[in-house]
């Protein structure tokens, strides 16, 4: 061949390179990860006419160091992908980082790939997808069942060098995206068990300034109790006395047996108070540990709550009144009910009357029928501070308080909406009227049949 001729193959061949570039370039400019190197190995098999293209990761199989394909173009379409092991490949020797050509017989120099009998294989050109630490992650390669001449080994070299760089940056991102989500995972995990943990410390110490509320309220008719029935025993040695004396005076008599029995009723007020105090506690306790839906009468429920709370409220001056028909019963899983009316009552004691009361709540709930669902609807009102924009805006955010330092968690208000939506309802802050001053809150809640 002369200089000449040699010259127009060489221009030929520069021209087809930079063509075959510049397309592959454009269709695969906009892809990403999987999606590139599908697009990858199909160009690359029509700009270099063959067979087969692979691209695949290294990866750890069972039987040792493979390949684990992610894209595989069959001359007229795409193949599914399949794992197959490195050793008496000609992928082997294209994994440790060497380019790797035969133009043909590749079968006679790889007898034992049984793949490449499969494939009917020829010729075979590989190039190594390396990342920025000097690593394998893979592998490109051009498989053909005839043989390939020189000038589509240099083709197929200037190609697949190119775009075997960028398969491994796709790849290497790849990498760094399960990374980064699996650290996201770790880190969400983490922050959910934590968020947990407040919330249940948060109920412990709910539940705490509960207890000691309910202690300090039982112990004022225990006391009163305690101090009758001391008295009435000295009534009782006074009746003694009387009777054991030579004279009985019957005026003497009956006063002491009427102060006996007012002593009797005081006792019995007193300890019925305290009765129903820890009946209420009890019930409440009882309620906020278990998750059971069943028939509750909403009325009687909720003043069952507010009794609990009675000693909290009435420190800070709160009088709460429940406008609930007595009639009214729906079945709902009382414990997170419990906790829901709980946290509105204490949410009001600590924020509504920073200067103190006297103040004013009111529960309301009626049941109403909407878009063919049965619904509670509940609006709790106080008569306080009220809400500033921006209080209003963030209320149910988990940790957002007006009460940082000062013993808030903000996570009361972040339960009730977590438990109400548990529950299959809504709740939100309903639009402050301009006339009227504190907040209202409405929940929604599906009634069971």
């Amino acid at each position: 061949m002369s200089d000449k001729n040699r010259l127009f193959d060489a221009e030929d061949g520069r021209l087809l390179a930079e063509a075959a570039l510049r397309s592959i370039t454009d269709s695969t400019a906009r892809a990403r990860g999987d999606d590139f190197l599908r697009i990858l190995v199909r160009d690359l098999a029509q700009a270099l006419d063959v067979q087969y293209v692979i691209a695949g990761r290294v990866a750890t199989l069972a039987d040792g160091e493979g390949i684990r394909t992610l894209a595989v173009w069959g001359g007229a379409d795409y193949l599914p992908n399949l794992e197959y092991s490195l050793r008496h490949t000609p992928c082997q020797d294209v994994t440790a980082q060497c380019m790797c050509f035969h133009g043909s017989g590749i079968q006679a120099d790889y007898p034992q790939d049984t793949l490449l009998v499969e494939m009917q294989a020829e010729s075979y050109i590989g190039m190594p997808m390396i990342d920025t630490e000097g690593q394998t992650l893979g592998i490109l390669s051009a498989i053909d069942i005839k043989p390939m001449d020189e000038d589509k080994r240099l083709l197929a070299l200037s190609l697949l060098s190119i775009f075997a760089a960028r398969g491994a940056a796709e790849l290497q991102h790849q990498d760094r995206e399960q990374q980064l989500e699996a650290t996201v995972q770790r880190r969400t995990e983490a922050l959910l068990a934590a968020q947990a943990t407040l919330v249940e410390q948060e109920k412990m110490v709910a539940l705490g300034t509960l207890v000691a509320g309910v202690a300090h309220e039982v112990n004022t008719p225990i006391g009163v109790a305690v101090t009758a029935a001391s008295t009435m025993a000295s009534y009782a040695d006074d009746l003694i006395k009387c009777v054991s004396g030579e004279r009985v005076s019957r005026s003497e008599l009956l006063n002491t047996a009427q102060r006996l029995r007012e002593g009797a009723q005081l006792i019995e007020r007193n300890l019925a108070r305290a009765a129903d105090l820890i009946g209420n506690f009890k019930q409440l306790a009882v309620d906020q540990g278990s998750a059971h839906v069943s028939e509750v009468g909403v009325r009687e429920h909720a003043l069952s709550v507010v009794s609990a709370h009675g000693p909290e409220l009435r420190k800070v001056g709160i009088s709460v009144e429940v406008d609930i028909a007595p009639e009214l019963r729906t079945r709902l899983d009382a414990g997170r009910w419990s906790q829901v009316l709980s946290n509105l009552l204490m949410n009001a004691a600590k924020h509504a009357y920073p200067n103190g009361g006297p103040g004013q709540v009111t529960l309301a709930a009626r049941l109403a029928l909407e878009g063919g669902v049965r619904w509670l609807l509940l609006e709790f009102a106080d008569d306080g501070v009220g809400l500033n924009g921006e209080v209003r805006e963030r209320l149910f955010e988990p940790f957002f308080t007006t009460k940082r330092g000062q013993g808030g968690s903000g996570l009361g208000m972040h339960i009730v909406y977590t438990i109400v939506h548990q529950m299959g309802g809504h709740v939100a802050v309903a639009p402050a009227a301009p006339d009227s001053a504190g907040c209202r809150i409405k929940l929604r809640l599906p009634v069971r049949d």
